[in-house]
This record gives C-alpha cells, sequence and structure tokens, in this order.
C-alpha cells in the first residue's frame, strides 16, 4: 500500500513512521504503545517500518481500527552500541533510516523510534538536514514541576559544545516548542548557569544572555539565568543549556527520582508499622510514582530540522511509547516546524535591520 503524501492530508490526522526495531523493549513494547495509543486518539495513522512478517504476526493479535497501520519492511535495524558514523552507511536499509526517510519524501508527518540516540540524530540531520538560522539541532523534552505545568528544556544532548549563537537558537526554538505544547503566548526563558548572577557562567553564556534581553521583539520572555536546583520548582518555562550540561542534569533529574522512589519503597517495607503507614499514604505514593515515572514524560524532539523527529527513551514501555506518540501528534497539529521556522525569518529580520 503506498502512503498517502503528507501535503494531501490534513494535520489533524497524523501519520506517524514508528521504527518498530528501535528501543529496549523491541517489537512487543513499540506495537503495544501503538495499540495504547490508539485507543486513546483514533485518528492517529501509522506507518511501521521493521521485519514485516514479525510485525504482521503480532498485528493480527491487536485490535487495531481497520486502515490505521501499514507495514513498510526493512531488512535490517541499528544496534545499541553502533557508531553513528556505521549507522549512516546503512540508512536506507534499517527501519530507523527508513522511518526518517518517510518523513523526507513526505509520506510520514513525523519519525519515531527509541533506537540509538547517536545514530538517529546523524540519519535525521543528513536526510532532513538543519533549516535556515539553525547550525545545529537541539534535543527537546518536558520535564516535570511542582508548577501548573511541565518546562521545556533543550539540548539535552545532541551538541556537546555550544556557542552563544546556538544558545540564542536554542531559546527561540524552545519558545516556539513550549507555545505549541503547553500553549503559553509568551514564555519564560532562562539559561542554565552554575548562579544567577550576571557576572558568573561562561563567555558564551554571557554572550547569549546579553544578545537574548536586546532581542525583545520575539515571542518569549528573557529572565535570565538560573540553577540547577531550580528546575523543577515550575519558576521557568524554557530552560537553555549546551547538550553536555543539559544530558548530565536529565539524567541526575531522572537518577534522583528513582532514589526516591526506591527509598520510598525500602521504608514503607521495613516493619509492619511501616507497612501499616504504607496503607494509608497509598493515594499520595501514587500520585508521587505518576509524577516522577519518565514513561509519563516520555518523548523528546529534534528542534531545528526541516522535518520531525521524536526520540523515545529505550527504555520505555508500552505506556513509555504511547506518550511519545502523543507528543508527535501534538507536535504535527501544533504545526512546529514552520512555528519554529517563522519564529527565525523574524530573529534574522531584526538582526539584519540592526547591522545596516
Amino acid at each position: 500500500m503506498t502512503p498517502t503524501p503528507a501535503s494531501a492530508r490534513s494535520l489533524s490526522a497524523p501519520r506517524i513512521a514508528v521504527d518498530v526495531m528501535g528501543g529496549d523493549g523491541g517489537l512487543e513494547a513499540v506495537l503495544g504503545g501503538v495499540e495504547r495509543a490508539l485507543r486513546a486518539d483514533r485518528s492517529l495513522r501509522f506507518l511501521l517500518v521493521g521485519d514485516e512478517a514479525a510485525i504482521a504476526s503480532r498485528l493480527e493479535r491487536m485490535s487495531l481500527p481497520a486502515g490505521s497501520a501499514t507495514i513498510l519492511h526493512a531488512a535490517d535495524s541499528i544496534a545499541g552500541d553502533e557508531k553513528p558514523s556505521q549507522a549512516l552507511r546503512r540508512a536506507r536499509t534499517t527501519s530507523m533510516g527508513l522511518a526518517i526517510n518517510a518523513v523526507k519524501d513526505g509520506s510520514a508527518d513525523a519519525a519515531l523510534s527509541g533506537g540509538n540516540t547517536g545514530a538517529l540524530m546523524a540519519m535525521s540531520k543528513l536526510a532532513l538536514r538543519t533549516m535556515p538560522g539553525i547550525d545545529r539541532p537541539a534535543l527537546t523534552a518536558l520535564l516535570p514541576t511542582l508548577g501548573s505545568h511541565d518546562c521545556v528544556m533543550l539540548d539535552l544532548g545532541a551538541n556537546t559544545e555550544c556557542d552563544a549563537q546556538n544558545l540564542v537558537q536554542f531559546a527561540v526554538m524552545g519558545a516556539a516548542y513550549a507555545r505549541t505544547v503547553l500553549g503559553l503566548k509568551k514564555p519564560r526563558v532562562k539559561l542554565l548557569n552554575i548562579g544567577t548572577e550576571e557576572l558568573k557562567g561562561t563567555g558564551e553564556l554571557k554572550e547569549a544572555a546579553a544578545l537574548l534581553r536586546e532581542a525583545t521583539y520575539l515571542h518569549l520572555t528573557f529572565d535570565g539565568f538560573t540553577e540547577g536546583d531550580q528546575l523543577s520548582r515550575g519558576k521557568v518555562d524554557v530552560v537553555v543549556t549546551d547538550g553536555f550540561s543539559g544530558n548530565i542534569a536529565l539524567k541526575t533529574a531522572e537518577g534522583t527520582a528513582r532514589f526516591v522512589t526506591d527509598l520510598l519503597r525500602r521504608a514503607f517495607t521495613s516493619s509492619l508499622r511501616s507497612k501499616a503507614g504504607f496503607a494509608l499514604s497509598k493515594p499520595a505514593l501514587h500520585m508521587l510514582k505518576v509524577h516522577l515515572d519518565p514513561n509519563n514524560h516520555n518523548g523528546a524532539v529534534f528542534l531545528g530540522l526541516n522535518g520531525l523527529v521524536v526520540k523515545s527513551h529505550g527504555g520505555a514501555n508500552t505506556k513509555g511509547v504511547a506518550n511519545a506518540i502523543a507528543v508527535a501528534a501534538r507536535m504535527v497539529r501544533g504545526d512546529i516546524v514552520n512555528q519554529v521556522v517563522s519564529d527565525l525569518d523574524e530573529f534574522r529580520a531584526h538582526a539584519f535591520a540592526v547591522s545596516e
């Protein structure tokens, strides 16, 4: 079956190319996530990329709506430890590469994979190219907070070193993401730093802060610096950093969440009195578990490309995969790519006018 070109379809019914062979949970977790996503949103359409026989066998045991999924056979997949340079040479035969190519040729609105992050970034950048005005794409995701909504953070690992212009571009893209996903008209943006004082931080951070303070025409409110311990407080909408610092901050937050969860479990099973206390505290602990579960916040987006690619956590379960699919669908419906293009055009126009 030949997929319908994206230009001929409505964005209200997103078509997502899914790398079925990517992720630690394998085909069962990915297709289970697809089934779960369709139960929540029957308008979704899928291009399932991977071993055709294995996918078809699993689909026979699933209750998907008629016409909701088609299969694109891929004879190979990318290993989790494979070098990006090696993966690039096999882009045309692997499930990851073919899923990304479906976005390039217009047969899908977004690609999703839980596979090798480095390979996914390299393949996406080669196939889709960066937008005009963007030097490097950024990996972007939502972090849970104590505020009324989650916090957008980028870059989370795509670029280990960034200059001031990269950080400003990330701020523009992150603000567009926050407007699309969180419905914020003018998101509060901060740069991650070792202190909130203007004199602290690297030269790149100080320069980026100066540029953002002057860019009052942007659809964001620049609010200076923030420290790592404030990320979850709900006092910022978009946190901008380089991929090295961002990835460490993200992994530290995830590790802390697991530590707290495991510590509470150990505490509540240490004695009969503790077990009684657990029974009384169960509703509150359930809320805590929901808030800290990374599967409830799964789905990072590569912003800055001429197409939409979503990275699912490699260890995501069916719920996590379904949430990543929901992120992809929101990005398609919010037309995030064109939102970023429009903001970048405005940024470049003002920068050019100032330089004259």
